[in-house]
């Protein structure tokens, strides 16, 4: 990778390691589906005003196909199960588990026969695994009864966004990371609309929960995903998801320095073992 490419790859794990303390705060008064329907619906169109005005071709027609199935399944779900879960646990933990995203992206490559299972990967996924495990038991934090239903909800938060590369591969067709990164959020919104009338905002918002959600929008929706598809189309998927290395340690960092979150031993643990499979699949 350039020097250009591993300054996008850091700015990017900064932003989404930090998307997990603005959804923390404005997903427990919003609720999941207004949280992030504001979140994507905002993005891109930002993005796509700014597009706009550059000039930028972004060719609905002949991408519309790719940008609904992508921004179903690597957006609106995800986006919408991230934020159930960050209702119900801390928002530190969620970006250590987060890390499982490549883990989920072998299994999707294998099935799809362009990637062989090695031992050497399989023993990553294992350790990956066993990891989640670890984290998964509440004690030494603060749990309540849908913290077991939280850390499942990352998970197949983690497997969606593992279909980027077979996704990418089979019905991208061209489409620029531009197009991807304002047309995939624009159709998340459509995909996320239905569900705003059946799960309303569940508390009243104050300027600080206003600023977390526009955060989310401006910078986790807008900013990162032109870097994200373009780090894409610069170094690949499996590249670029190497940035789930390094979200761990940003949002562990803000986690503590603006929510004054703490993990046991055991969470921290079993983030190490996560990094490991991490690790393993993606260099193996």
């Amino acid at each position: 990778m350039s020097a250009a490419d591993i300054a996008r790859l850091l700015l990017l794990a900064a932003i989404w390691g930090g998307a997990f303390i603005f959804l923390r705060v404005a997903a427990p008064v919003f609720g999941p589906a207004w949280t992030i329907e504001v979140r994507v619906l905002l993005g891109g169109l930002v993005l796509l005003a700014w597009f706009r005005l550059t000039g930028v071709n972004l060719e609905w027609r002949r991408h519309v196909r790719f940008y609904l199935i992508a921004g179903t399944m690597i957006i609106a779900l995800p986006f919408t199960l991230y934020a159930f879960a960050a209702m119900h646990a801390p928002a530190s933990l969620l970006a250590i588990v987060n890390s499982t995203a490549p883990i989920f992206g072998l299994l999707w490559s294998a099935a799809f026969g362009d990637e062989r299972i090695t031992l050497r990967k399989a023993a990553g996924m294992a350790a990956g695994f066993a990891g989640v495990v670890a984290i998964a038991q509440p004690s030494g934090i603060e749990a309540g009864t849908h913290f077991g239903w939280a850390i499942a909800a990352v998970l197949v938060a983690c497997a969606s966004y593992g279909s980027t590369g077979v996704l990418m591969k089979r019905v991208a067709r061209g489409a620029s990371p531009l197009g991807m990164a304002a047309g995939n959020q624009l159709a998340a919104a459509l995909v996320v609309l239905p569900l705003l009338p059946f799960l309303p905002p569940a508390g009243e918002s104050t300027p600080l929960v206003i600023a977390n959600l526009l955060a989310l929008a401006l910078l986790a929706s807008g900013l990162a995903f032109v870097l994200y598809f373009r780090l894409i189309a610069d170094i690949g998927a499996t590249r670029a998801l190497t940035v789930t290395y390094l979200i761990p340690l940003f949002g562990v960092l803000w986690g503590w320095l603006f929510l004054e979150e703490t993990l046991p031993a055991s969470a921290l643990a079993g983030g190490i073992l996560i990094l490991l499979g991490t690790l393993l699949v993606t260099r193996g």
